[in-house]
């Protein structure tokens, strides 16, 4: 079973939230500070830990590159008192997963445990993140359809130069596999690799992720810290969801790219950097120029080179291999022989719309591959969804419902009762899923 330590010094705090993870199918385990949450580690291999920043004897921050320095496979979440205090980002910077704001964020915990938990999964079966960088080249990239032979062309060939590189295409396409083998590919793949999601980040707490701060220079900034432009040089930074950076910020970016330095927060001197910059997006950034959204200087200066990854629907001719590659990573991690596969199974996945792309036809396989019973796969085997799109179900509505209960059944019995893991394998939120186990009636 899935196991999780609480780290937290109100009793109340704890027994609510090992309540509600302990419905959600974990086994929880409580600790009231660091000496205590350090003791219980060595004795248990724990997956999760959710811990408070303000401990009796130490400082959550702190204790985060203690937890990790012992039990690396671990993912940590740090709950913080206030959103925009700078010891969530330390601790991000010292190993964390991701960090939350107590009481304004109980709606994000099951689903950002059942992230983390996949992750620590991960983590025991590939090593760290820094570890699995190596298995990313263009040669692990699945496609020989035209349109993915000439991105990956594109990408080969800019790969060896230092030129700022723009990863156009909608969600799931890929981006951040391509921006990984171009840097695996470069000069520069003995150094770090350095991924910032823009979009995960208030402006505030994104300057400071990306550039650093001096100590003092604001609440609650006790020490200087290093940004990731700092952490990325004579390497790659890839700053992902670019279109969602504040318009003041892009400025100071600009800045980077002209001049190869920046200043600090709290700074009056420029700190010089090194660092490899690849941008990517889903949005149509000169849509944005319009709209005043984003700066056209920076547009032109990121997309120096630019390279448009195709969405699924596209390159429709890459299915039947991405699928394959799909069943056979999954059959090996459920234990399960790569099963048989009709015809029909592979004309509806190239019939379906895939709005997700590679990323949706990566997690419609893995459902498939659970709810398979006899060691071949048809369009049975199929999301509902996918089956009413393509009309290969008719009847009245109580037999749709009836097939769903039992497609959700199937699914929270791989997952051992854990929701989120359900919500995210059936593609659904997980208010809707509550909302169905309890119209079907399901136990």
């Amino acid at each position: 079973m899935d196991k999780v330590l609480i780290v937290d010094d109100e009793d109340q705090i704890r027994c609510l939230l090992a309540r509600l993870l302990g419905l959600e199918g974990y086994e929880v385990y409580e600790a009231e500070d660091c000496k205590a949450a350090l003791k219980k580690m060595d004795t248990i291999s724990v997956d999760v830990a959710l811990c408070d920043v303000f401990l009796p004897d130490g400082n959550g921050v702190d204790l985060v590159l203690q937890m990790k320095k012992k039990h690396p496979e671990t993912e940590i979440i740090l709950l913080t008192a206030h959103g925009n205090i700078p010891d969530g980002v330390q601790a991000i910077k010292n190993g964390a997963f991701d960090y939350i704001t107590k009481g304004d964020d109980n709606n994000k915990i099951i689903p950002l445990i059942g992230r983390a938990m996949e992750q620590a999964k991960m983590n025991r079966q590939g090593g760290s993140g820094k570890q699995r960088n190596g298995q990313y080249s263009f040669e692990s990239i699945i496609g020989k359809s035209a349109v993915m032979q000439e991105s990956i062309s594109l990408a080969r060939k800019v790969s060896h130069t230092d030129v700022p590189v723009l990863l156009t295409g909608e969600t799931g396409t890929g981006k951040e596999v391509f921006a990984q083998s171009i840097h695996m590919a470069s000069p520069r793949s003995g150094r770090s690799f350095v991924a910032v999601n823009c979009s995960a980040f208030t402006k505030d707490l994104l300057e400071s992720e990306m550039f650093g701060h001096k100590a003092g220079a604001f609440t609650g900034a006790m020490k200087e810290k290093k940004g990731l432009f700092e952490e990325a040089d004579k390497g790659t930074i890839f700053l992902d969801e670019i279109g969602e950076m504040a318009y003041d910020l892009q400025a100071k970016l600009l800045r980077v790219l002209e001049t190869g330095e920046y200043i600090k927060i709290g700074e009056t001197k420029p700190t010089k950097v090194d660092a490899r910059v690849i941008a990517a997006t889903n949005r149509d950034l000169k849509k944005e120029i319009e709209a005043g959204n984003f700066r056209e200087d920076l547009f032109y200066r990121l997309s120096v080179f630019c390279i448009h990854l195709p969405a699924l629907r596209e390159h429709i001719e890459d299915i039947p291999l991405l699928a394959g590659k799909y069943m056979e990573d999954f059959s090996a991690r459920l234990g399960k022989k790569i099963p048989a596969v009709s015809d029909g199974f592979y004309r509806l996945l190239e019939q379906y719309e895939w709005k997700g792309n590679v990323r949706e036809l990566r997690n419609v396989i893995e459902r498939c591959l659970i709810v398979c019973d006899e060691g071949s796969l048809s369009e049975k085997d199929l999301p509902l969804d996918m089956r009413k799109s393509a009309g290969t179900i008719t009847g009245d509505p109580w037999e749709l419902a009836s097939i769903e209960r039992l497609h959700i059944g199937r699914v929270l019995q791989y997952t051992k009762g854990n929701k989120s893991e359900a919500a995210r394998l059936l593609g659904i939120g997980l208010t809707t899923l509550y909302r169905k186990i309890e119209e079907y009636g399901i136990n």
